[in-house]
């Protein structure tokens, strides 16, 4: 399997025809339509049904899409970052946890930049694996990554070992947001047993570098909750919070313009023992542009805001 086929499958999805697609592709329709029964075979797996009324996704293609779409958007994302000429562009990228302070900096950030400055932005929310692939593989420059404090020695380890350079942005005890219209939003002290019949929002990918991912779920997620959503990006789980009044999730901080926008509150939790470390990585000998800079210099602005 290689990258074209990849593109193959997108542009048979899309088309729900091999022949346009073929056209599109300007490929031939049998050279195309073997290439596919070639990757079937080799996932052993349907990708698609054939009919007369086209060519429709399986099951597992709809699971196979998914992956598709999202690497070949990595793949372009590459290429265009490659291809962007030095000499015209100042380029920043930087992958981070999903956190509305990061968030908050990035947004201060880009708006400060002259309208002059020839420059692209590339900000990317994911875990702290991909945070740190992204630098040593996918030419990112910068990345943060966050992790309990009790998991540091992991960490510190595969940093050294990727030859990676850390510094520490800030160490915090999460709270919890939900609905203004939550059961508990007015509950004087809320403790972990009080959220257990409630639905958490998580993000359903944590990492913890040499642990298998079933423990570390169990450790970051405890089974104690009987309902969970799993969520891959932000505005999604301020949606389902704002919607669904028996939901919470646990987060840093938020800013407060963000919490009167979706009628959300955040609350501390009296027994919550854990704590967290956003960690900025980059790659040792690394020299920090001017935009670099300027974007850290943000993040120190903001955390100092809500990070206490």
């Amino acid at each position: 399997m290689n990258i074209m086929h990849l593109r193959y499958v997108c542009e048979i999805a899309k088309t729900q025809s091999i022949s346009q697609a073929a056209e599109n592709l300007f490929m031939s329709q049998p050279n195309l339509s073997r290439a596919i029964k070639e990757l079937e075979a080799s996932l052993n797996i349907e990708i698609f049904t054939r009919s007369s009324k086209g060519m429709r996704l399986t099951s597992k293609g709809e699971e196979f899409i998914q992956y598709a779409y999202r690497i070949l958007n990595e793949v372009d994302e590459i290429e265009h970052m490659l291809n962007a000429k030095d000499e015209e562009y100042v380029k920043f990228s930087i992958s981070v946890p999903r956190s509305s302070y990061i968030a908050k900096s990035f947004t201060e950030f880009a708006r400060k930049l002259q309208v002059s400055c020839k420059c692209e932005l590339y900000y990317k929310e994911t875990n702290a694996l991909r945070a740190i692939k992204n630098i040593l593989s996918s030419h990112y420059n910068l990345g943060i990554i966050r992790y309990q404090s009790k998991y540091e020695s992991y960490f510190k380890l595969m940093l050294k070992d990727k030859a990676l350079e850390s510094e520490v942005i800030c160490e915090f005890k999460p709270v919890i947001v939900m609905s203004k219209n939550h059961a508990l939003a007015h509950k004087d002290i809320i403790y972990n047993k009080d959220l257990n019949d409630y639905v958490e929002i998580a993000h359903a990918d944590p990492y913890v570098p040499d642990m298998p991912m079933t423990e570390v779920k169990k450790m970051e997620l405890p089974e104690t909750v009987n309902q969970r959503i799993y969520v891959f990006e932000r505005a999604s789980q301020f949606t389902l919070l704002e919607t669904i009044h028996s939901t919470f999730m646990w987060v840093s901080r938020v800013p407060k313009e963000l919490l009167d926008k979706h009628d959300l509150i955040e609350r501390t939790v009296a027994d919550c023992d854990k704590i967290y470390k956003d960690v900025l990585i980059y790659k040792k000998n690394y020299q920090f542009s001017e935009v670099d800079q300027l974007f850290l210099d943000e993040l120190v602005v903001q955390k100092r805001c809500y990070i206490y």
